[in-house]
């Protein structure tokens, strides 16, 4: 089944119309108005296309079992569509049942024809997202030095970009919201695209960000182990070693670059599972993945 437009957010499962936040009051930035709707299809994964307003949608645990700590959630789907209780509230009802925040990004796409340029605006709503989160701590019961990133294939690559393309704030802007920092606390990249580098990039993820002759200079850009640094927050990756759509290796070069910069970092490289397995739930041990996230979000924010 297709559902078309805003107010279908009421119908989604896990989340009510009062646990929505828009991104920005009016318009966002980067954005024209074209005459597209968001859809909505609801025939087996939750999946949206064609994102026209950015939002979170905010699961909270209980304050009694709040532990401070609080996730963004960055869907997969490949800069296509969006994953969203598969890879997005699925996601946020196991972080709540350990004590932890999530904020599930709706985040717009690049193929929309309501972008002005197409790569600028998943960045910028996953930046708006974090500051967010950061401005509304309190009211959340969120320590706003313990908030950090999550995302799943395409969702990963969002991640570990906002991970490696982050700024502090802006002091002087009138907007409150934009005085905060976007920097995550940590990262938490499940099955990540991480490079655009031909020889282990998801072409398909890349084609739909840069397009299919896409500007070297942005490919190295969006290639995420090519960006760290020093200062590139903590990062848990999971991946498949059977993984035949997104290439471990991807993982692998991300752990290697934090590596170099004596970044905290954590690698779980499952012998099977292949790609886009959620929660991995029925599937053995692979099933127990969100548990070591848990404890190392625990180690990360001691």
């Amino acid at each position: 089944m297709l559902l078309v437009g805003i107010t279908v957010m009421m119908m989604v499962p896990g989340t009510a119309q009062n646990n929505i936040m828009q991104l920005w009051e009016g318009d966002p930035p980067n954005y024209r108005e074209t005459g597209e709707v968001t859809v909505w299809d609801t025939a087996d994964i939750v999946r949206i296309r064609n994102v026209q307003y950015p939002d979170i949608a905010i699961f909270l645990p209980s304050k009694k079992n709040a532990t401070g700590e609080g996730v963004v959630i960055c869907p997969g789907g490949g800069y296509a569509g969006l994953a969203y209780d598969w890879e997005g509230s699925d996601i946020a009802h196991r972080l709540n049942a350990a004590g932890i925040a999530a904020f599930v990004l709706k985040y717009r796409l690049p193929r929309s024809k309501s972008n002005i340029v197409q790569y600028k605006s998943p960045l910028m709503d996953a930046q708006r997202a974090m500051r967010l989160v950061r401005y509304h701590a309190a009211r959340w019961h969120v320590d706003p030095g313990k908030i950090g990133i999550m995302g799943f294939s395409a969702g990963g690559h969002l991640a570990s970009t906002l991970s490696t393309h982050y700024d502090t704030g802006n002091p002087g802007s009138e907007d409150p919201v934009e005085r905060m920092s976007c920097r995550p606390d940590y990262s938490i990249l499940v099955y990540p695209v991480i490079s655009f580098q031909d020889e282990i990039t998801n072409m398909g993820t890349r084609d739909y960000l840069l397009s299919t002759d896409p500007d070297p200079v942005l490919v190295r850009h969006f290639s995420n182990e090519l960006q760290v640094t020093s200062d590139t927050p903590p990062a848990i990756l999971v991946h498949s070693d059977d993984d035949t759509a997104v290439p471990v290796e991807n993982s692998l070069a991300y752990y290697r670059a934090l590596r170099v910069h004596h970044i905290p970092s954590e690698v779980h490289i499952y012998p099977y599972g292949g790609h886009g397995f959620s929660l991995a739930i029925g599937k053995g041990y692979l099933s127990t993945w969100p548990d070591r996230v848990v404890e190392w979000i625990r180690y990360v924010n001691k």
